[in-house]
C-alpha cells in the first residue's frame, strides 16, 4: 500500500512534458544556457581539451615539427645561396673560376628538391595526426550524448547535438587540415627569415622585426572581433539544424496541418540571420588583408628603398639587399593564408568552446564509485520486490511531481497503473527504471538501492519497453538481440515464438535477415511492439516495465500485443502503465494516480467492485465498447 505525507498536491506535468527539467540556470547567466547554446565549461576547458586530444598522437607531430624544420631550412636557403651567388660566385666566375657559381647552382637544386620530399612527408605525417584527433573528437562527442541523462536530453535538442558532431568538428578539420599546417609554416619561415637576416645584416633583421608590432595589433584586433562573430555564427548554424531536424522528425504533423509555409517562412528567418553572420565574418577578414597588405607593402619599400642607399653608400653588399628583398617578400607572402588561418582559428575556437562545454556536462546518474550485486535467485523466482521507501521527486527548477510516498511491488505481482496524464505515472515508472533518481529516498530492487547498481548490473536487471517501440536500422534478429547481441539464431527464433511474431517475421523478404530500415520503418506498429515484446523475452530481465505499451495500435493489433504481454510478463515483477483499460485485465494490481498521489489500490475486480474512481473509469469504458 501507499501512504502519502506531504500536502502538496499542486498537479505537475511528467517530465517528458515539461522541457524545462534539468539542470538549474547558473547564477547571473542572463538567461538559460541551453536556450541560448552556451553550456558552461570551466576555464581554459577548450585549451585542454585540444591537448587532450592531440597527447595521443604527439609522436607524429613531433615528427612532423621536425620535418617542417628540415624542410623550411632547405627553402629558406634559397635566397642565402643568392646572396653568396652575387657577392662571391658571379665575381669568382669573372675571374676565371666557375667553381664557386656551380657549386652555388648545384645546392640551390638539391634544397629544391630535398623541400619537395620533406614537405610531403611533413603533410603525410601531420594529416595523420589530424585526422586522428577528429577521430577521437568525434567518439567523445558520441558517447557524451550516449552517457548523459534523460533531462539533459529534454533540455538540448538533437539538432544542436547533430551541430556539435558535424559543422564543428568540420570547423576544427578546417583548422587543423589548412590552418595548423600553414600556421607552423609561416612561423617557423619567421623564425628562419628573421635570424638570417640579422646574421646578413643586423640593421635588416632589426627593422624587419619591427615590422611585426603593427601586423600584431592587426591581428589581436582582428582576432578579438572576428571570435565574436564566429560564437554567435555557430549558434546560428545549430538553430538552422534544430530546425531543419525538427520539421523532418515532425514531418507528419508538418503535412497534416499544413505548416510548409509557415515552416519556409521561419527557416528563411533563421537561414537569413546565418549568412548575415558568415559575410560579417568575410568582411572582416577582407578588413584585415587590406590593412595587413597595405603595412606589408610600405614595410617592403621601406627596407629596400634603405637597403638601396646603403649599397649606393658601400655599407651594404648587392646581394645581401637580394636575399633581403626576397626574404622579406617571402615573410609577407601569406599574409593572406594568414588571413584565412586566423579566420579558421576564429572559427574552430568557437566551436571548440562548444564542444568543451557539451563535454564538460556530467552525467546526473551517476555510476556508484563501489558497486553492489542483486542477490542470487532461483532460476524459477518469480522477478524481485521494488520497494519505492519514502520516494519524493520533483524538479531542479521546481515542481513537485511526486509528493512522498512508500510503495511495494511484491516479487512476481503485475502492477498496473492507471490515470490522467500528467498524474504522475511515467515518472513512476522512470523512477524505476532508473532513468531518474529521486529527490528523497530510495527505490529498493530486492532490498539493494538503484543508485548502488552499475548500469549492467541495472539493465540485466530492468527492461523498459516504451509507446514507440523503438527499432534500430538494421535486422530484425538483431534487433531482438539487442540486450543479449551474442545470442544464437536458434534462441532468438525462440523468444519470437514464443511471442507470436514468428509467422510475421518469416514472412518478410529475408525473415530474420530483413533490415526494418530507420525507426522499423519497414513494419508496422503491432509487428515492432511484438519485437519489442521478443526483445525483453531474450534479455530475461526479473523486471519489466510497459509504458502506454497498446495505446497507438489498433484493435486487432492490440489483441496480438496482449497475448505477447501476457507471455513476457509471466513470472516476472512488472509495472504497466496504461490508458486503455483493456491492459488492465492482466495485472494482479490496480493503482490509481492523481496529481502525484495513488488515490486508489487494489485488485481490479475488488476496486470495479467499489465506487473509486477506477470503478468510474472501467464504467465508462465499458459502455464506450457497446
Amino acid at each position: 500500500m501507499t501512504t502519502a505525507v506531504t500536502d502538496t498536491d499542486a498537479q505537475q506535468p511528467d517530465p517528458e512534458e515539461r522541457p524545462d527539467a534539468g539542470t538549474p540556470e547558473p547564477a547571473g547567466s542572463g538567461g538559460d544556457p541551453f536556450d541560448r547554446d552556451q553550456l558552461p565549461a570551466p576555464p581554459g576547458a577548450p585549451l585542454r581539451l585540444l591537448r587532450s586530444l592531440l597527447r595521443p598522437e604527439r609522436r607524429l607531430v613531433v615528427l612532423a615539427s621536425v620535418l617542417l624544420l628540415l624542410q623550411q631550412a632547405a627553402i629558406q636557403a634559397g635566397p642565402l645561396l643568392v646572396a653568396i651567388a652575387i657577392d662571391s660566385g658571379v665575381p669568382a666566375a669573372l675571374d676565371g673560376d666557375h667553381g664557386p657559381l656551380i657549386t652555388v647552382a648545384v645546392l640551390y637544386a638539391v634544397a629544391g628538391g630535398a623541400s619537395g620530399v620533406l614537405v610531403y612527408a611533413f603533410y603525410r605525417t601531420l594529416g595523420r595526426a589530424c585526422q586522428g584527433v577528429l577521430r577521437d573528437l568525434r567518439g567523445r562527442i558520441y558517447r557524451q550524448a550516449q552517457a548523459l541523462s534523460l533531462d539533459f536530453h529534454d533540455r538540448y535538442t538533437s539538432g544542436r547535438m547533430i551541430s556539435r558532431s558535424t559543422s564543428d568538428v568540420l570547423a576544427l578539420r578546417e583548422l587543423l587540415d589548412e590552418g595548423v599546417q600553414t600556421l607552423m609554416t609561416v612561423f617557423v619561415s619567421i623564425v628562419y627569415i628573421t635570424g638570417l637576416l640579422l646574421y646578413m645584416d643586423l640593421g635588416l633583421g632589426v627593422a624587419t622585426m619591427a615590422s611585426f608590432v603593427p601586423l600584431y595589433l592587426l591581428v589581436r584586433s582582428y582576432r578579438r572581433r572576428a571570435g565574436a562573430m564566429f560564437t554567435r555564427r555557430s549558434t546560428a548554424i545549430a538553430t538552422v539544424i534544430v530546425k531543419f531536424n525538427e520539421t523532418l522528425n515532425g514531418i507528419r504533423p508538418v503535412k497534416a496541418f499544413r505548416r510548409e509555409r509557415a515552416n519556409d517562412a521561419r527557416f528563411d528567418e533563421l537561414n537569413s540571420e546565418h549568412c548575415r553572420l558568415n559575410g560579417g565574418t568575410i568582411l572582416e577578414m577582407a578588413r584585415f588583408v587590406v590593412l595587413s597588405r597595405l603595412t606589408a607593402n610600405v614595410t617592403l619599400a621601406a627596407i629596400v628603398l634603405w637597403s638601396a642607399y646603403r649599397v649606393a653608400d658601400g655599407d651594404l653588399e648587392l646581394g645581401v639587399l637580394a636575399a633581403a628583398a626576397l626574404y622579406v617578400r617571402r615573410l609577407y607572402d601569406p599574409i593572406d593564408r594568414f588571413a584565412m588561418i586566423l579566420n579558421a582559428y576564429a572559427s574552430a575556437s568557437a566551436s571548440l568552446t562548444k564542444i568543451a562545454g557539451l563535454l564538460a556536462q556530467r552525467p546526473e546518474l551517476a555510476e556508484p564509485a563501489e558497486p553492489k550485486e542483486l542477490p542470487e535467485r532461483p532460476a524459477d523466482a518469480p522477478g524481485r520486490e521494488v520497494v519505492f521507501d519514502t520516494v519524493r521527486f520533483a524538479y531542479r527548477t521546481g515542481g513537485e511531481v511526486l509528493p512522498t510516498f512508500d510503495l511495494t511491488l511484491a516479487a512476481g505481482q503485475t502492477t498496473a497503473v492507471v490515470g490522467a496524464t500528467g498524474a504522475g505515472k511515467s515518472t513512476l515508472a522512470k523512477l524505476l527504471a532508473r532513468f531518474y533518481d529521486p529527490t528523497d529516498g530510495r527505490v529498493l530492487l530486492d532490498g539493494v538501492d538503484l543508485r548502488d547498481l552499475a548500469n549492467p548490473e541495472l539493465r540485466r536487471g530492468v527492461v523498459m519497453v516504451t509507446q514507440e517501440a523503438f527499432l534500430f536500422s538494421g535486422t530484425v534478429a538483431e534487433n531482438i538481440a539487442l540486450g543479449r547481441p551474442d545470442a544464437p539464431r536458434a534462441e532468438i527464433e525462440a523468444a519470437a515464438r514464443a511471442i507470436g511474431a514468428h509467422e510475421f517475421i518469416e514472412a518478410l523478404p529475408d525473415g530474420y535477415d530483413t533490415d526494418v530500415r530507420k525507426r522499423g520503418g519497414r513494419i508496422s506498429a503491432g509487428q515492432r511492439q511484438l519485437v519489442s515484446f521478443a526483445r525483453v523475452l531474450l534479455a530475461d530481465p526479473a523486471v519489466v516495465i510497459l509504458d502506454e505499451a497498446t495505446s497507438s495500435l489498433d484493435i486487432p493489433g492490440e489483441r496480438a500485443v496482449q497475448h505477447a504481454m501476457e507471455t513476457v510478463l509471466r513470472d516476472r515483477t512488472a509495472l504497466v502503465i496504461a490508458h486503455r483499460l483493456s491492459t488492465v485485465e492482466v495485472a494482479d494490481r490496480v493503482l490509481v494516480m492523481d496529481a502525484g498521489r495513488v488515490v486508489e489500490d487494489g485488485p481490479p475486480a475488488e476496486l470495479i467492485a467499489g465506487t473509486g474512481r477506477f470503478a468510474a473509469l472501467h464504467s465508462a469504458w465499458r459502455e464506450s465498447l457497446v
